[in-house]
């Protein structure tokens, strides 16, 4: 399960939900933390008066509130013998999560964690390729991650 589009209250509210009704730990988007981090942390920098201000702060403690529940829910998930399964899906999915580089250097063929071929390539080619084999390349000085914008 991924998290829902935009990140409000009332999404938040709807992820821990689903957090604390479900028996195994629930996938979340790559960004979410980061994404929620944001929405707080604007939620923080807005400046108002009054009314306004109280609101704001009430959605502030809501919003850690609800974070504070998810996290120690996950926690407590994690801790059990029955998230070993989640852990080691976690691992995989990181290992062979699609990263983009530009070779600096030749290099030949490789066969990569997914078990797929990829190259040779030539100095200023740029490939996407599992993480696993494009830190190992970059940590060589073989190749440069590339940040794509969206």
């Amino acid at each position: 399960m991924s998290e829902l589009e935009s990140l409000d209250l009332k999404n938040l509210h709807v992820i821990v939900l689903q957090e604390f009704q479900t028996e195994e730990i629930q996938e979340l988007n790559t960004d979410f933390f980061r994404n929620l981090s944001s929405f707080i942390g604007n939620l923080k920098n807005e400046e108002y008066d009054g009314i306004e201000n109280k609101t704001k702060s009430n959605m502030i403690t809501i919003a850690t509130s609800l974070t504070e529940l998810l996290i120690n829910k996950r926690l407590e998930k994690m801790s059990s013998e029955s998230s070993s399964k989640f852990l080691e899906i976690t691992s995989t999915k990181h290992k062979t999560k699609p990263v983009t580089v530009r070779f600096v250097k030749e290099f030949d063929e490789i066969v990569g964690v997914d078990l797929e071929k990829y190259g040779p390539f030539k100095p200023e080619d740029i490939a996407t390729i599992p993480n696993e084999n494009a830190q190992a390349l970059i940590s060589n000085g073989v190749a440069l991650k590339v940040r794509i914008e969206e």
